[in-house]
């Protein structure tokens, strides 16, 4: 690992003045975005001192070097391997100095003031233990994913059979993906997704930070469920907002189904009642095969189905992969 560690009594570019958030981010081949997402942070945040800790996955684009020529007060983590999100976000944490920790994704834009409002929220609302904001798409459409409802028997029912998305997104049939609210308001939520994450630094220490079984996806979820049986109650604030792109770090769909699919299996096998385990797991594995299928034959009859078919048979051939719970390397596909 080469460290790049500047001077630690300069925060936001201002001497002497100790961080309030630590601000992490992981970058794996997304040199671009990344740079754009650091310019945003240090464009938009202005009222809260912060600091930035970034770990550098093994990438082979050049990140390294383009971050620590533009932006050498971040301290840079450059690794020689892909550690995935999980661990390489537990070793940036080791790091941090500040009260907060705010996990960030590489493929965002900080929007008016979002850091500065995100720790306003957690100022105001202290008993939450784990904030959130807002996220939009590349065109400031609504994205919904900036966070979710627990993984249950019933969601699980409604994934799998379609329901989830058949029934005009009603909040009944899609309890994960909260039908029915635009996230134009504040609430209590179960999972706040890792891409725009505040934590209090001593919490997650006390929770001993990611579990790092989780290559990729579901360790926030796992996160949000160990710390609301310490009390927390996750909470969310649409004045908050950033752009999250999404998925520009999994370019192959198929890979991020594997991930996804897997992680749901390993949350079921956690957090499920011991009598629905088994439910949890078939009706995981009935939704990939489902979807295979359905999307075969769909492609039968139209080409704009192809590549969905094509991703979802990639999907469901490498269950053996996914089946008995989270990846805990990186995949090629």
């Amino acid at each position: 690992m080469l460290d790049i560690a500047p001077d630690p009594t300069i925060t936001n570019g201002q001497p002497g003045e100790p961080p309030l958030v630590s601000i992490m981010l992981v970058n794996w081949n997304t040199r671009e975005m990344t740079l754009e997402c650091l310019r945003s942070v240090y464009a938009e945040t202005r009222e809260v001192p912060f600091e930035v800790i970034l770990v550098d996955n093994g990438s082979n684009d050049g990140s390294a070097d383009a971050i620590r020529a533009e932006f050498p007060q971040v301290v840079l983590m450059a690794e020689s391997e892909n550690h995935g999100f999980a661990i390489a976000t537990n070793i940036s944490v080791a790091r941090a100095r500040g009260r907060y920790v705010l996990l960030l994704n590489t493929d965002t834009l900080v929007l008016d003031g979002a850091i500065d409002k995100l720790l306003a929220f957690a100022r105001r609302r202290p008993e939450a233990k784990i904030w959130g904001g807002r996220t939009l798409f590349e065109d400031r459409t609504l994205n919904p994913t900036s966070c979710w409802g627990r993984i249950t028997p019933w969601s699980v029912t409604c994934m799998a059979t379609g329901l989830a998305k058949a029934i005009g997104n009603a909040a009944i049939f899609n309890p994960e993906g909260y039908g029915g609210w635009d996230r134009g308001t504040e609430r209590n939520v179960d999972i706040v997704q890792g891409s725009f994450f505040l934590i209090e630094k001593a919490f997650w220490d006390e929770l001993g930070g990611f579990d790092p079984a989780f290559f990729m996806y579901g360790e926030e979820a796992d996160l949000c469920a160990r710390a609301r049986a310490k009390g927390a109650r996750p909470r969310m604030t649409p004045d908050a907002t950033i752009v999250h792109y999404g998925g520009r770090s999994t370019k192959v769909f198929a890979n991020k189904i594997v991930y996804v699919l897997g992680s749901r299996i390993g949350m079921i096998e956690r957090y499920f009642p011991k009598g629905w385990k088994w439910y949890g797991k078939f009706m995981t594995l009935f939704w990939a095969g489902w979807r295979s299928f359905v999307y075969r034959v769909a492609a039968r009859f139209s080409s704009r189905y192809r590549d969905a078919a094509e991703q979802w048979t990639n999907a469901w051939n490498r269950r053996n992969e996914w089946r008995n719970g989270p990846l805990r390397r990186a995949t090629k596909g």
